[in-house]
């Protein structure tokens, strides 16, 4: 149970936070050429944050935080996000200092499309539990699959 409600503006401001204090992060950013690196940086009883690395061209699938509000930016690099509007892909280009905020039914899909390397943050309130994968089929979102915690990552 959270000790206090975040709101989406928050978490975002606890990204930009640990985004702005690389010194402080307890790993270092790692990029693999196979898959995105991603790593939970902190928790507290009131958010989770994680650190994540894109090659250029790596991405997400279109997704949701399993009912988790959310905050990231981008500390290097630039990323894509694209969302559904209408039935269709809706797309913002983040460069860096760029973020975005998001509430619990929130889907997207995140990419490099960028020639460099990029680096994010990212703070969810709760801590992620599940995140559903969707397919955009004919203007429709449909359930691809659904990841959870300790088995998907």
């Amino acid at each position: 149970m959270l000790s206090r409600m975040f709101l989406p503006d928050d978490l975002l401001s606890v990204a930009r936070r640990y985004a702005g204090d690389p010194a402080a992060w307890p790993v270092t950013p790692r990029f693999d050429p196979v898959e995105r690196w991603y790593q939970r940086i902190a928790a507290t009883p009131e958010h989770e944050v994680w650190l994540l690395t894109w090659l250029p061209g790596q991405h997400t699938d279109l997704h949701d935080h399993g009912g988790a509000s959310g905050g990231f930016t981008v500390v290097s690099g630039a990323l894509t996000e694209e969302t559904v509007q209408r039935g269709t892909l809706r797309t913002k280009a983040l460069p860096p200092g760029a973020g975005r905020r998001f509430g619990p039914r929130y889907v997207h899909r995140v990419s490099n499309n960028g020639p460099d390397p990029a680096i994010s943050v990212h703070c969810y309130a709760p801590e992620l539990t599940t995140m559903t994968r969707y397919d955009l089929i004919d203007g429709a979102l449909r359930v691809a699959d659904v990841a959870r915690a300790g088995v998907a990552w």
